[in-house]
């Protein structure tokens, strides 16, 4: 029965892995930049919180590497043999992205998030859409038009959160596989977080959002 269990659900990783892949969706990020790049209006929120996001971005990723980047290979060197080095840096890397992304949110970038998707939501003439979560007032620059928020979405990190993160840190001494793994699993859960704001601005309820996220579950992985 266990055995069953682990094939069946091996195969649904592979087929999500292959659905992230095909996705495209890894190339947002590339494609955001981009976009932030050629729009100088929606700089002013996260250019105001550059300076310490940077600082908070290195630290953490410094001090990771420095005290836990060598104890962890070492554990690893006895389950992933020779690529113990390679399978302990991404495990360091997402670590350092999980305390970043807590930190981060909660004391520095919270509201440049908010003021940041709601302008470029503006930008594609989405006012209405816009307007369920915040005052919107009339112009032609998207983050001048930004009025008091009515609805705030991005939620703080939770302790679930935390657990279930540190119960997916074992699949880390599977070798080679174990991290890709746990990378995928980690961008299955974060991915849909991403469009907090959008779903609330779509008053949709749990049962939408969980179809909505279902349908689109590679792409969000990805």
């Amino acid at each position: 029965k266990v055995k069953d269990v682990a094939i069946e659900e091996a195969d649904r990783l592979k087929h999500l892995t292959s659905d992230a892949a095909r996705s495209g969706a890894y190339l947002y990020p590339i494609r955001g930049i981009a976009y932030f790049l050629s729009h100088r209006s929606l700089w002013k929120p996260p250019t105001s919180k550059l300076a310490p996001t940077m600082t908070l971005g290195v630290g953490i990723t410094t001090f990771m590497f420095v005290f836990t980047y060598l104890p962890q290979m070492a554990v690893m060197a006895f389950t992933n043999g020779p690529l113990a080095a390679i399978s302990a840096a991404l495990l360091v890397l997402s670590e350092s992205s999980t305390l970043f992304t807590l930190l981060s949110k909660t004391f520095l970038v919270d509201d440049a998030l908010i003021d940041t998707f709601d302008g470029v939501l503006l930008s594609k003439n989405t006012t209405d859409l816009v307007s369920e979560g915040r005052q919107v007032k009339s112009g032609s620059d998207p983050m001048a038009k930004l009025g008091k928020l009515v609805k705030k979405p991005f939620m703080k990190f939770t302790p679930t959160a935390i657990i279930r993160y540190l119960m997916y840190l074992p699949l880390n001494f599977i070798p080679v596989v174990g991290t890709i793994i746990f990378v995928v699993l980690q961008g299955k859960r974060a991915g849909p977080t991403a469009h907090t704001r959008y779903f609330q601005l779509k008053r949709w309820d749990k049962d939408q959002q969980d179809k909505h996220v279902e349908q689109y579950r590679g792409a969000y992985t990805g």
